[in-house]
């Protein structure tokens, strides 16, 4: 490879960067900011966005996997299988709704953008982690078996992202709202208080 190449392909990387973060930054302000806009705030100009991002939905679909990878990051450091299975939820509640909080506008846009399907197949990973904790809960009896395990996922998903709709919207406290999620879905699994594990 060539010096130039290098440098080309340095240049590249780095417009990509300032994009994204300009992006992340326009669309926390304005959900429905114009690709014009977002190339302004990163300082490149419409023909390199659209080199890089060929529409508004492929920029959104990179911004929302850099998202996904930060909060896989985050949430693959939560030990779901130390302590009872309760306890383990909590942790990880407590765990995703900091990422979340932090990733809110990612999700109203890529919610708008991408659509709730789209958005729920990328957080397979996330939710196949939650299934086999909320299975180890129902085997050991703090989770009801009532309903099944499918459904207990899509439950404690829904919250999550209700959770987040309600700051947005004023009506929750987003210094309140993982406490609210964990005493709500603990309450709907049958699960009992677990306060540990902060």
């Amino acid at each position: 490879m060539t010096p130039a190449t290098t440098r080309r392909r340095a240049d590249a990387e780095r417009n990509i960067e300032a994009i994204l973060d300009a992006a992340l930054a326009r669309l926390g302000r304005d959900p429905s900011a114009s690709m014009t806009e977002i190339a302004k705030a990163a300082g490149v100009g419409r023909v390199t966005l659209y080199g890089h991002f060929p529409s508004r939905e492929a920029l959104v679909d990179t911004l929302f996997d850099r998202s996904l990878a930060d909060a896989d990051a985050v949430l693959g450091a939560v030990d779901v299988d130390a302590g009872r299975a309760d306890e383990a939820l909590a942790r990880l509640v407590r765990s995703s709704w900091r990422v979340l909080d932090r990733q809110r506008t990612v999700l109203t846009v890529a919610l708008r953008v991408l659509g709730p399907e789209r958005v729920r197949d990328r957080h397979a990973p996330v939710l196949a982690r939650l299934e086999r904790l909320l299975r180890r809960g129902r085997d050991e009896g703090v989770f009801t078996a009532a309903a099944p395990p499918g459904w207990q996922v899509t439950a404690v998903y829904t919250l999550m992202h209700a959770a987040a709709q309600e700051v947005d919207e004023g009506r929750l406290d987003a210094a309140e709202a993982a406490e609210t999620l964990v005493s709500t879905i603990l309450g709907a699994l049958g699960g009992g208080a677990a306060g540990g594990g902060r």
